[in-house]
């Protein structure tokens, strides 16, 4: 079976770093995807949100870099966790646990200009993969 994503979009605000014990830095943000299109002359788009999550050294360099409007390649596995509520309604959180990051260039100048500098940083290269923690992985049932 296969888990990958592979998202291109601006990151829509500056990353949560944590920083855990042992050394380990997590990095949290959200990243916008929009789909365009023109049907009867009509323009449309449809933004989507992605919460995206970086661990270790991918981390670092978001700690270091990433910053809002900026705008990157994005490649990982979706995770599902679940949590209860205030309410002690059960809630579904959908991350992008995120192995390889590119920085594609600056936030586009008004004509929608960008830079064509690329950037490309893996995860995969330095570190080994992470072990899950009860709050990281779901639990229950899933509502699909």
């Amino acid at each position: 079976m296969v888990n990958k994503v592979i998202l291109v979009g601006y990151v829509g605000k500056d990353p949560e770093i944590t920083h855990l014990d042992n050394n380990l830095v997590r990095a949290r943000f959200s990243l916008a995807t929009s789909e365009r299109w023109t049907k009867d002359g009509n323009k449309t788009e449809i933004t989507e949100w992605h919460n995206i999550v970086m661990w270790r050294n991918l981390a670092e360099l978001a700690e270091k870099y990433v910053r809002k409007g900026s705008f990157l390649y994005i490649e990982g596995k979706i995770r599902s966790r679940s949590y209860d509520d205030k309410e002690g309604i059960k809630r579904y959180v959908y991350e992008i646990i995120a192995d390889e990051m590119n920085f594609i260039g600056s936030k586009p100048a008004e004509g929608g200009q960008t830079s064509s500098s690329t950037t490309s940083t893996s995860q995969a290269e330095s570190v080994q993969p992470i072990e899950t923690t009860p709050l990281e992985s779901a639990t229950g049932d899933h509502p699909f």
